[in-house]
């Protein structure tokens, strides 16, 4: 992991806050071009959040073949979730457009709501989501204002633990089977609890057996390419 061999690899990176998956991966591509003059493929294994930050699986020239080696991993996350409002996105890339009362709920109450989400699930994936929906991502329908007609699909909660409860905000960390969108977990948590609720946070920790503590930033990516200190 995280070294280039004859020209492709594998890498762990931390991607940055409000950069898309795209924009992490032809910036990688971009970076290689640069220093090592020549054009590589780069391919990611699994779409991250903008709003989100944390473990995105990059592969590399002849690595890309490999890429469904790795979209098969259940995923881990850490997640902020605010219940006192809801947005179009359910996370902060769209202002709060609700606000309601929380007061009446109790860590006791939270915790019953996550036990009824554990295990396997349907799920409505959001309207800001990557799916393809008659050949469009739904989430470029959705910036137009038009309405993805999304079916649920089933998921699995595998774990869902409260980390901290300090209202109008709680911390979870979540594993879960790929296709996962903790937003919609979100969304419907926050249903139960108050009638909406939205991220304010999202790390993603772990894909699979590979950790976000292994990972790389953009920067450590061109030192290493700047010093060509790879085997």
């Amino acid at each position: 992991m995280n070294r280039l061999i004859d020209n492709s690899g594998v890498f762990l990176m931390n991607k940055p806050y409000g950069w898309t998956s795209f924009d992490l991966v032809d910036k990688v591509r971009r970076l290689v071009k640069h220093y090592l003059q020549q054009k590589i493929k780069v391919g990611h294994t699994g779409t991250l959040d903008p709003l989100a930050t944390g473990l995105m699986i990059l592969c590399l020239g002849k690595e890309t073949k490999n890429i469904s080696l790795y979209t098969q991993y259940d995923k881990e996350y850490l997640a902020t979730v605010n219940f006192s409002g809801t947005t179009a996105s359910y996370d902060l890339e769209k202002p709060i457009e609700e606000h309601f009362t929380y007061n009446h709920v109790t860590k006791s109450r939270l915790l019953e709501v996550l036990q009824s989400f554990k295990g396997n699930i349907m799920q409505t994936p959001p309207e800001f989501s990557a799916k393809w929906v008659n050949g469009k991502r739904a989430y470029q329908l959705a910036r137009k204002g038009a309405k993805a007609e999304l079916k649920p699909v089933p998921v699995n909660i595998y774990e869902l633990q409260l980390t901290d409860f300090s209202p109008p905000e709680f911390t979870i960390y979540v594993k879960c089977s790929k296709g996962t969108y903790i937003r919609a977990l979100v969304r419907d948590i926050g249903k139960e609890l108050t009638g909406g609720a939205y991220l304010s946070k999202l790390v993603r920790t772990a894909i699979g057996p590979f950790s976000l503590n292994s990972a790389i930033s953009v920067e450590d990516f061109e030192n290493m390419l700047k010093l060509a200190k790879f085997l």
